[in-house]
């Protein structure tokens, strides 16, 4: 009996085994098949909206949890105007959406002016925009609005440059400005901001500019519309005046305050698309600050030489990264956002006295800022954006937006050579700064750009 047992267990092993065997190759398989078709991209592009944890390849960067979680962030304004426009191009909620890769402006409008409507006829939305300071109810008032006119255009088609350029611009500085600071503008003209053609080095030895590895520098000064009251006299007619005599200004029909910057934003990644399909890089910065024009050249011509750049150029940027940001509480200061209106931590993003991106990148950051509400820190909004492209902004110490560290530091003979940006800077500083440049090239011309110390913290918390 004993041995009919054994007999018939080892028939059973030698049966069941390799079913068993086959029934969890299967289940391998199948598991397998179906992460492949998760982490399969084919498709889709790097601006679509993704919910977080839909992919698990690195294709997709993670995206802040505020832009989706509703049940957290129920009663805050922001969030839940950002809510109805990631609810339509989300893939989950809409698969078969084929408006995802859409470019129409009409479609985008309307879901932008949809959701306004939605958010803000809700009691607690109600409630909220009550609670909010004066300045940002005015912002919340015409979040949506993209359709502002445009009063002053610059001559050339893409901002003032050089009449003879024999080849594609390199760099179109986009300088933010109001109409009350014409002695700023005209400081930038005379000495970092000139728009012709800019050596990258200045030569040993040589006193006048003359180098090697530049390109052609376009200007443009970009502003909304100020307040007569603030200038004392009609701004518009000086402006108009000024237009005539430089050929940089640009200006559109809204009202020039602090959260109005972002329009400044959006508005010239419209208008770059449409008329600078040359241009290669653009520096966006306030006009307080003072920029190393020839090594900023020296730097974008390296970049260009870099190995795969026709790859990389399409999401570069680069600046002073802060990352980890915090919303400012304090009702007292220019930053102030109240949890009301927003809640959650801040993207990556570059301070936003100066920062350099490729032409490239200006487009798509057009494209992508149609489905992503304004934000009224203009330097936090392009992050925002930058996220949604899955594109990440490089951090370099030679952009000081806030100052040099240490005075001993920016006292040494060639500090100013080894820096591509400082902030902040008066017309006249800067003018003193640029004449004592051209005096000292000669002994610094060989001067490295600014290296992080160990003692400094490289991205800001």
């Amino acid at each position: 009996m004993a041995s009919f047992y054994c007999r018939w267990r080892t028939v059973l092993v030698c049966v069941c085994t390799p079913c068993i065997s086959l029934v969890l190759l299967f289940v391998y398989a199948t598991v397998m098949l179906c992460l492949s078709m998760n982490d399969g991209t084919t498709g889709l592009r790097p601006n679509h909206f993704v919910a977080p944890g839909t992919f698990s390849n690195q294709s997709f960067g993670p995206l802040p949890k505020t832009f989706w979680e509703l049940r957290q962030h129920g009663d805050t304004i922001w969030n839940r105007l950002q809510l109805t426009i990631d609810r339509h191009f989300n893939l989950i909620l809409h698969p078969n959406n084929t408006e995802r890769g859409s470019d129409n402006d009409t479609l985008y409008e309307s879901l932008r002016k949809q959701g306004f409507s939605e958010v803000t006829n809700l009691d607690s939305m109600r409630k909220s925009f009550d609670q909010l300071p004066q300045q940002l109810q005015e912002f919340v008032s015409h979040i949506h609005r993209r359709d502002y006119p445009t009063l002053i255009q610059p001559d050339g088609v893409c901002g003032a440059g050089a009449k003879d350029e024999r080849e594609a611009p390199l760099l179109l500085l986009a300088i933010k400005s109001t109409e009350q600071n014409f002695k700023n503008r005209q400081a930038i003209r005379q000495t970092w901001g000139q728009a012709r053609w800019v050596a990258g080095q200045w030569r040993k030895g040589k006193v006048g500019g003359e180098g090697e590895g530049g390109g052609y520098v376009r200007r443009v000064f970009l502003l909304g519309k100020g307040r007569e009251e603030d200038v004392g006299v009609s701004s518009s007619d000086l402006l108009q005046i000024e237009s005539e005599r430089y050929g940089d200004i640009l200006q559109w029909d809204f009202r020039d305050t602090f959260f109005n910057l972002t329009l400044k934003d959006v508005l010239f990644w419209s208008w770059f698309s449409h008329s600078c399909n040359r241009t290669l890089f653009v520096f966006k910065g306030d006009d307080d600050v003072f920029v190393n024009t020839p090594k900023m050249m020296m730097y974008l011509q390296d970049q260009l030489r870099k190995p795969q750049a026709h790859k990389t150029i399409e999401d570069f940027m680069v600046g002073d990264v802060i990352v980890g940001g915090l919303p400012n509480r304090v009702n007292q200061s220019k930053y102030f956002i109240p949890d009301s209106f927003y809640k959650g931590l801040y993207p990556l993003y570059a301070g936003g006295g100066g920062v350099v991106y490729s032409g490239l990148l200006t487009k798509r950051l057009e494209h992508m800022s149609k489905r992503v509400h304004l934000f009224p820190i203009d330097d936090v909004y392009v992050g925002m954006c930058m996220v949604r492209l899955n594109a990440r902004v490089v951090h370099h110490p030679a952009f000081l937006t806030f100052d040099f560290p240490n005075r001993k530091e920016e006292e040494e003979l060639c500090s100013y050579h080894t820096i591509l940006l400082v902030h902040k800077r008066s017309p006249t500083q800067v003018v003193k700064l640029w004449a004592s440049m051209k005096m000292t090239q000669a002994l610094c011309w060989d001067a490295p750009l600014r290296e992080a110390n160990l003692n400094e913290n490289t991205i800001k918390v």
